[in-house]
């Protein structure tokens, strides 16, 4: 049983990593999943107040991951149409130029975003420069509370 948690364990912290970068996946709980699991099993004896911070660490960068991009649209001029091109902008790219479309998406979408509301160019490349930095910065928050958590699970099973 305790392999098959800690298959179980392997495949969430994976999936919490992949969602760090992907959209709609949820990338610091799957991770925290990932740890939680392991807790279960004999490779890792982890303590509630651990396991406590780790799921907090996942809570707050989750919850900034919606409010960071948001709050580097607005600080760069861009309204709700900048934000919504931001979004649709990541899906679409990410669909028709994968890693390179999480990047430029963002970006593009703003910008359209903007433009279509009737900002002029200069006020959608900016609101457009703040939705790709708003995005930057949550995947790199993301990012480091789910290698965190990676860390600490191959911890525990070496």
């Amino acid at each position: 049983m305790d392999y098959f948690l800690l298959g179980i364990g392997i495949i969430l912290i994976i999936a919490g990593l992949l969602g760090c970068i992907l959209p709609i996946i949820p990338g610091p709980p799957l991770s925290f999943l990932g740890i939680l699991v392991l807790h279960f099993t004999k490779f890792a004896d982890y303590t509630t107040n651990f396991l406590l911070l780790l799921a907090f660490i996942a809570i707050v960068v989750t919850v900034l991951d919606y409010i960071v991009p948001i709050w580097g649209t607005k600080r760069f001029g861009g309204t709700k149409a900048g934000m919504w091109g931001a979004t649709i902008g990541m899906i679409v790219g990410m669909i028709f130029l994968g890693p390179l479309g999480l990047i430029l998406g963002p970006l593009v979408g703003a910008i359209i975003g903007e433009s279509i509301q009737g900002a002029n160019n200069k006020d959608a490349f900016r609101a457009g420069l703040g939705a790709f930095i708003g995005f930057l910065t949550g995947v790199g928050l993301k990012l480091a509370a789910s290698i965190y958590i990676t860390w600490h699970f191959i911890k525990g099973v070496f």
